[in-house]
């Protein structure tokens, strides 16, 4: 059983998760091993300001983590169970799609 405290990380964790940008983040992050903030906004399609301020959100909630190289910050996600949980997601998304597609 969840406790209370739990519970409200874990919704916590999926709100942060259930913002487009973020998602797109997320998924970007699972394809690649680590991206710098310019790289990530590139990909998603954002400022690096917007990037950076989820970036930032999803670092504070223990998802992502960074580390700086001179001047450049690069984002990778925390460890496996985010990129499994990412993983699940999508897949289970896609075969939802296919499912409603050949119904």
């Amino acid at each position: 059983m969840l406790l209370e405290q739990n519970t409200s990380e874990v919704s916590k964790m999926f709100k942060a998760l259930s913002d487009d940008t973020r998602v797109k983040i997320a998924y970007a992050l699972t394809c690649e091993e680590e991206l710098c903030v310019c790289d990530v906004a590139y990909v998603v399609g954002c400022s690096t300001a917007t990037a950076s301020h989820h970036l930032r959100l999803l670092r504070n909630l223990g998802l992502a983590k960074y580390r700086k190289e001179g001047k450049l910050v690069y984002y990778s996600l925390d460890d496996d169970h985010v990129k499994q949980l990412i993983h699940i997601a999508t897949t289970h998304q896609r075969e939802v799609t296919e499912r409603d597609r050949t119904s």
